[in-house]
This record gives structure tokens, sequence and C-alpha cells, in this order.
């Protein structure tokens, strides 16, 4: 059995006022060519399809029209796709039940009123034979894995989530075993797992943001565990244990990374191919004083890359006005200009230059307590997670109106 497992598409991200829909466009249809090349059966998608969870109509028509002409792959048995931490719930569900026609499988928040345990049969055949089980694990919202936030320490809560998580899991792997005892079983997931590597564009997804859940813990019971949240492709302390990574450069700290989708084939054992993405845009950071940097600007054949630049001169306003107008001769696009502290700037109380485009409000919330000083570490502790805590009902709240 041949699988793809992919994730964390971001439809719909505005990256810097700049919309991704070509990249993306370009994604789906190499997707949709691999598929059909690679003669694929199932294709696993974990989570965060869309980057907010009001995604703009062009998003959701690129998605539609993605699952429609999945339709048309014979190869293809089944598609499942469960939701991340920036998808809503809502938007996800509605389409639910007629996807199911096209015999897709959507997975939004895993609670009792949802199936999460799915065999993989050859569809619309009467006994047919199972060929692998999945055990579709969306991302786990608080009001699944806890029983109750209030009163607890920071550790408590933490230690909450830990526990949720590992029962829900191993409930999960039960019920697929009790179905089917010598059939490979797959999970989905969608969290940050000790061993990993991130990069500056995902966020914790829960409170206290600390998980002690390993590869080895997850490779114990499943044949193979498709992740999504992290977007750098990676094994986790197991080699059947794996991120696919975003199919995009997210942000310019994903730069250099080689975006992949993971090709699994399950036969007697597990093999799997890290098959490259092939970009559509390059983003780019170019370091740099002045003239460093105009040099390497020259050296940017490709004119629809995107570009970052890290200024470190001592004076780094009229740099700053030099590169733009090199840039604008060059045809170039700079998105971002960051300005380095140096010895000299700090004592001229020079302010390093962010765009809040790449904050996060956690993060806004965060640089916000810095200035205050807070001595007594546990309470700012304390408040850094009720502030968490109310974002993430904000998120819940909207997804329910």
């Amino acid at each position: 059995m041949k699988i793809i497992h992919t994730s964390d598409w971001h439809l719909g991200q505005n990256f810097m006022g700049k919309s991704r829909i070509e990249e993306h466009k370009a994604f789906l249809s190499w997707l949709l060519e691999t598929i059909e090349e690679k003669q694929i059966e199932l294709l696993l998608v974990s989570g965060d399809i869309f980057d907010t969870g009001t995604p703009p109509n062009y998003a959701l028509e690129l998605y539609y029209n993605f699952l429609k002409q999945l339709s048309s792959k014979k190869s293809l048995k089944t598609t499942i796709i469960t939701a991340g931490n920036h998808d809503s719930v809502s938007t996800l569900k509605a389409p639910k039940q007629l996807l199911e026609a096209l015999n897709v499988h959507v997975v939004v928040n895993g609670d009792e009123d949802e199936n999460i345990i799915i065999p993989i049969k050859e569809p619309f055949i009467e006994n047919a034979e199972t060929k692998a089980i999945v055990c579709a694990v969306p991302f786990l919202r608080d009001s699944v894995i806890r029983e109750s936030l209030g009163g607890e320490t920071v550790s408590d809560k933490e230690k909450l989530a830990n526990d949720g998580i590992k029962a829900y899991y191993e409930k999960a792997y039960k019920k697929a075993k009790e179905l089917e005892q010598n059939t490979p079983i797959i999970a989905m997931g969608h969290l940050t797992t000790v061993g990993s590597r991130s990069s500056e564009s995902e966020r914790d997804i829960y409170i206290g943001g600390t998980l002690d859940i390993g590869g080895d813990y997850l490779a114990s019971m499943f044949d193979y565990v498709a992740l999504g949240h992290l977007h750098i492709n990676q094994t986790v302390g197991n080699e059947h244990v794996r991120y696919s990574g975003s199919p995009i450069p997210l942000s310019f700290s994903e730069s250099n990374n080689t975006q992949k989708v993971n090709v699994v084939t399950i036969e007697e054992d597990v093999k799997v191919e890290e098959l490259e993405i092939p970009l559509k845009r390059k983003l780019q950071v170019i370091k740099g004083d002045l003239e460093t940097i105009i040099d390497e600007l020259k050296k940017v054949e490709n004119k629809t890359t995107w570009i970052e630049v890290h200024i470190k001169d001592d004076n780094p306003m009229f740099a700053n006005t030099q590169i733009r107008e090199e840039a604008t001769k060059l045809d170039l696009t700079i998105l971002a200009v960051k300005i380095e502290k140096s010895e000299k700037q700090l004592r001229a109380k020079e302010l390093k230059a962010i765009s809040l485009d790449e904050l996060s409000v956690n993060d806004v919330f965060e640089k916000r307590l810095e200035e205050e000083n807070i001595e007594d570490k546990e309470f700012k502790k304390q408040l850094t997670l009720s502030f968490s805590q109310i974002v993430n009902n904000l998120h819940e709240s909207e997804e329910q109106i």
C-alpha cells in the first residue's frame, strides 16, 4: 500500500501583505500529478489546511477544487483530513457528509461523537480486505483532553495535557486492534513532540507549552505516525514517526528548508521516501553591511524571490534607503528590513525594527510583559498562561459563531 503524508498547507496565508495563492496552486497541482504518477492509494493531511479560522474565499475554492480533482485519481482509495490548531472546526465540518460520498474523511475535533477509526479498503466493494487502519487524531482541543483547567498550577496543567493525549492515543490504538489484529495501524496527529525541531512560524498550542510525548512512545503502538504542526520535514526518535513539514516556506526562518511530502510504502515492512516539492517562489535572507547586501542583491537571479534584509551597519538608516533603491533598480522585492543592533547603535538607543506581521498575539503579549520587569517568575508564568487561555477561548468562541 502506498501513502502520501502531507500537512500544514496554510491555504490563504497573507504573508506580509502578499498572497500565496500561486504557490499553493502550484503545490496542489504537483500533488495531484504525484498521486497519479506514484499510484498513491491513501492521502493523509495532518492539519492546518487553512492559515486562519476564517479563510478567504479563494482559499476555500482551492481546497474544494483539489478535493473534486482527487476523485479522478483511480489509484486513490481514501483521503483523510484532520483539523489543526489553525483550522476552524465549523469550516472543515460543514461539507463533511458530502465529502464522504467521495471517500474523503474529515475529522475535526475527535470528540465522542466523531469516529476517528477509519479502515482502508477498496471502496464500494462488499467484504473487501482491510489494508490498513488509520487512527485519525486531529489537534486535540482542551475540551477533549482535559476535564478541568481551573485551580491547577502550570505544571499540573501540563501533566493533564500529557496524560490526556497519551490516553487518547492508547484508546484509539486499542479500538483499532479490536477491529483487525494483524493489519497495519497508522496514526495521525497535530502537536509538538519531544526531540522535534521547530521554526519561528509555529506557536505553542497547549497551555503551558511543553509536552513530553516522544517518537518512541508513539512508535511502540503504531506502524507509521503522520504528524503535523511543525513545518520542517523530520523524523522524531524513530524512522516511522514523522512530520511532513509545510509544502511552502511560511516564514523567512524557513527559507533554507527543503519542502517535502512523505511517500510511505507498507508491505511486509514500512519504507519512507522523502519526496522534494518543487518551489514556485523562493524566500531569501540577506545579512551584512551596506556593501555586502548590495553585492548579494546583484546575485539574485530569480526576480520572483521575496527577500528579508538584516542590516548591520554603522549608519543603518542610510543603508536601508540605499538598499531599497538598489532593489527597485534590480526589480527585486524586499518584504522586510531588520536593523541589527551594534554596540554603537545601542548607545544611541536605536530600536530593532520588528514587523507586527511576523508576531502572533501571544508574541505581542510576551514582548509587552518583558517591559514590566516582573521578578516573580511563577507570577509571570501564570499571567502568560491566563492570557493563552483567554486567546484559546476566543478562538473556540469564533468557531461557534
